[in-house]
């Protein structure tokens, strides 16, 4: 029964019935496998491919974020990751093991510990964008600069009007990673970003944020 109600939903997802329902669908639809395909073709299998060792993709996202962004505190790792500390403090320590990170003291306060790439950490960051970058290739070359900035901008578009959409937006953290961008639109449709927030907080009183 579950099943044949399953096939329900879909089916009248699908129809049109001029309410371009069936537009929605196939919109929901490339959305997921666009995200899917990014995920596994540009991100888990090149990690792979640079790596050997046993570094899931939200521990790269971390290590290419400190390379990008500068130092991080513990409760800003946290914070990115969407763990509890304890848990932030586990994956940091496996990447230290590997060469990847190093801890440091905090010029601003003794009590604070900061979180930096190594040279090993850096180089691993720069052999994936750069392979990334070469598997990309190919497939932006099929699409116009006139293309790539309309899907860009629709895209956009699209994820600021859902976001706004949201409630209570104040609450919503996209946790996007790698992907972060200071001139990010999102955090003037919210109450600003909350990852910026306990950046912002921690730079601001250091060591009080880590408990």
């Amino acid at each position: 029964m579950a099943q044949a109600g399953l096939a329900s939903s879909r089916s009248s997802t699908r129809v049109s019935d001029g309410n371009g329902r069936d537009e929605v669908f196939r919109l929901l639809r490339f959305s997921h496998i666009f995200a899917s395909v990014v995920r596994e073709y540009l991100e888990i299998q090149l990690l792979h491919e640079v790596s050997e060792e046993d570094l899931s993709l939200s521990q790269y996202h971390l290590l290419k974020l400190i390379t990008l962004d500068g130092e991080h505190q513990m409760g800003q790792v946290a914070e990115f990751l969407g763990i509890s500390p304890p848990a932030a403090t586990k994956n940091i320590d496996k990447m230290e093991r590997l060469g990847l990170v190093s801890r440091m003291p905090s010029m601003g306060d003794r009590r604070a510990t900061l979180l930096a790439p190594s040279t090993q950490g850096r180089q691993l960051v720069s052999r994936f964008e750069t392979l990334k970058e070469s598997r990309l290739a190919p497939v932006l070359d099929s699409f116009s600069q006139k293309e790539l900035k309309q899907m860009a901008d629709l895209l956009e578009r699209f994820s600021l009007r859902l976001i706004h959409a949201q409630e209570p937006m104040s609450q919503i953290c996209l946790r996007c990673s790698a992907y972060y961008d200071e001139n990010c639109p999102v955090p003037h449709l919210q109450d600003g970003c909350p990852y910026r927030k306990v950046k912002e907080f921690e730079e601001a009183v250091p060591g009080d944020a880590e408990g």
